[in-house]
């Protein structure tokens, strides 16, 4: 684990942070006055807000669980994960192969104050957590590659982290990047906002993050399948989180309905 000033003085409670404001739509416990307060809003006009969290966050334990159990991947490297919540990526991965391998990426200092949480993982396995933005590429290759073996399959999560990073940002430059790295019969498994389904709820939630301090960048189906663009993609494809793989789900992530919400999600193979 890089870093050696301590997390918790580098943490800005002055402004809203997304880890933050997803953990208190997740009714987590690890966020401030400033993320509660954004994310009451959002749910004041959005009473579907904490519902479209937790289908991204049961997205992720059901692609996580498709591609240690059926794919046979057993190594991921998670980038923009977020604050801790049980059960995580590793815990899903491991609990199918306990072998597994997880590198966890955020550049929120309190996901690295609570990276303990993140690395207890099986002793056949192994965890471990990079401090780093997202679009340090290099950065995060680098310090991943003492963990993974990019020789072999790699799974590259990007749950719910796209939509901050704006095209002029270079958001497909950034995945390019990182699947140009990867083996072939690695697997790219990502989520993103979108208003095709609720523009009026999404164009509100994006101006509250503006006011925030913070970019939003839903985009159209279009522009998420972009993403896999050069992928072999795993049925049913890129769609609206509640409809990939329900079949999946067990008993705690079990979608409600399978009504659109206002993210896209979709699980591609690098066949070359």
């Amino acid at each position: 684990m890089t870093g050696t000033e301590s997390p918790l003085r580098r943490i800005d409670t002055s402004r809203p942070h997304p880890a933050r404001v997803y953990d208190w739509l997740l009714g987590g416990k690890d966020n401030y006055p400033v993320d509660e307060e954004l994310g009451r809003q959002i749910t004041g006009f959005d009473e579907n807000a904490a519902h479209t969290a937790r289908s991204n966050r049961y997205f992720m334990h059901r692609a996580t669980r498709w591609l240690a159990q059926e794919a046979g991947v057993r190594q991921y490297l998670d980038i923009g994960t977020g604050i801790p919540t049980e059960p995580n990526l590793h815990q899903i991965a491991q609990a199918a192969a306990p072998d597994a391998r997880i590198v966890y990426v955020d550049n929120d200092p309190i996901v690295l104050a609570h990276a303990g949480a993140l690395l207890r993982g099986t002793d056949e396995g192994m965890t471990e957590y990079i401090q780093a933005d997202a679009r340090e590429t290099g950065a995060i290759l680098e310090q991943a590659a003492r963990v993974l073996d990019f020789e072999r399959p790699i799974a590259l999560s990007l749950v719910a982290l796209l939509h901050f990073v704006p095209d002029e940002s270079g958001a497909y430059d950034l995945v390019s990047s990182l699947v140009d790295a990867l083996p072939v019969g690695s697997y790219v498994a990502l989520s993103m906002m979108t208003a095709d389904f609720e523009p009026e709820a999404v164009a509100r939630g994006v101006q509250m993050y503006a006011a925030g301090g913070l970019s939003l960048v839903p985009r159209p189906l279009a522009g998420v399948v972009r993403f896999f663009e050069g992928l072999e993609l795993v049925d049913p494809g890129v769609v609206s989180l509640s409809r990939w793989r329900p079949d999946l789900a067990v008993d705690e992530d079990t979608p409600r309905g399978d009504a659109p919400v206002s993210l896209y999600g979709g699980v591609a193979r690098k066949v070359s």
